[in-house]
């Protein structure tokens, strides 16, 4: 059985600029009813980020991995595989950070809960000391979605003024390479109706 390749975005450092125009579209892209100038109210969540190390600066982002970490510890299977590669199912995430700590390209970010603008507070019981409630913002695991939904693909990738970003396909990229091999192969090999 072939396995699914995920796609996922490839960050280029030796063209980034570090403009942040692929966090500032990314965040644009995941806010209900979208953001235009004076519209926006609350701050920006982007689902990539802009990381720099001396003189490196790279978007860091999920990269959708086949054997995802972060879906294997979900203990609410919140975190699951889809076509559109590795995706977070809000309704089931509790907030429990255990994929934020799993993840090895510190990818994953816990988002706070907003509903018209304003933090979604909850309850923290401790079991073990009934009495004692702590009231804290609600949290949920965000990541990169590749911006599932917006037909032009990702806003990161379409934002970046030097093509930093990429939307890497697999599937396509070896049915591409398959045809080219196939290709670079023709007029070799066995013909019909030579035996092997």
């Amino acid at each position: 059985m072939p396995t699914r390749l995920n796609p996922f975005i490839l960050a280029s450092a030796s063209k980034c600029i570090g403009c942040r125009a692929c966090e500032l579209a990314c965040a644009a892209a995941h806010v209900d009813g979208g953001v235009s100038v004076g519209s926006l109210k609350g701050s920006l969540s982007p689902r990539l980020y802009l990381t720099c190390v001396e003189d490196i600066r790279v978007p860091v982002g999920c990269r959708h991995c086949e054997d995802a970490p972060c879906a294997a510890v979900c203990p609410n299977s919140a975190i699951y595989r889809s076509d559109n590669g590795v995706q977070v199912d809000e309704s089931r995430c509790v907030g429990c950070k255990t994929c934020l700590v799993s993840c090895p390209f510190g990818a994953m970010e816990m988002a706070q809960v907003l509903e018209n603008g304003k933090s979604v507070m909850r309850r923290i019981v401790d079991p073990d000391f009934p009495e004692d409630v702590k009231i804290e913002p609600a949290l949920l695991a965000s990541k990169c979605d590749l911006c599932k939904g917006r037909e032009a693909g990702p806003a990161c990738v379409e934002a970046c003024p030097e093509n930093a970003l990429v939307l890497l396909q697999p599937v396509k990229i070896k049915k591409r390479r398959n045809v080219e091999a196939a290709l670079a192969l023709k007029g070799f090999g066995a013909r019909s109706g030579d035996e092997l």
